[in-house]
């Protein structure tokens, strides 16, 4: 699974002329499942996502999380995060899982935010579906969270 953090002021997804999820200040999770993806990464990845201490303490360092702050937290599902491009000019998406499965995993990735201690709320976009997404990026922070590169690098230590 790969999840692109934003930390934000607030952030919006529009469906048509429907916000259908909005938040103030906290973190905006562009999530995106891939086809080796199961309810382990799944879960990996949103405490992950909870306990990333990407927001400022009071001496201005990044050493608190989003349920730190009682921060919330926007999901957005996004397959295009898993773009080959290493060939052509047109993206590859074989390795983003089918809707199918990825629909499952994005709803347990939403429960497991949800029944995360500190979060203020959780809101998310409408799975499938073409969204408009709104954001101020605070910082800006971005960062990429990738459950493939974590398993790659407990295989290298293992060696």
């Amino acid at each position: 699974m790969k999840a692109l953090l934003q930390r934000v002021k607030c952030a919006r997804v529009d469906v048509g002329n429907e916000t259908v999820g909005e938040i103030g200040a906290g973190l905006l999770v562009l999530l995106g499942v891939g086809v080796k993806d199961g309810e382990a990464e799944c879960d990996a990845l949103a405490q992950k996502c909870a306990e990333l201490r990407i927001f400022e303490d009071e001496n201005g360092k990044m050493n608190r999380s989003v349920c730190d702050i009682g921060g919330r937290v926007l999901v957005v599902s996004q397959f295009t995060l898993f773009a080959d491009t290493h060939h052509g000019r047109r993206p590859s998406f074989m390795e983003a899982a089918r809707p199918e499965t990825a629909e499952p995993l994005y709803e347990r990735f939403l429960d497991r935010m949800r029944r995360t201690p500190g979060i203020g709320a959780v809101a998310h976009g409408r799975f499938g579906a073409e969204m408009a997404v709104s954001l101020v990026n605070d910082g800006p922070v971005t960062i990429l969270l990738d459950t493939d590169e974590w398993a790659a690098l407990r295989a290298q230590k293992r060696q």
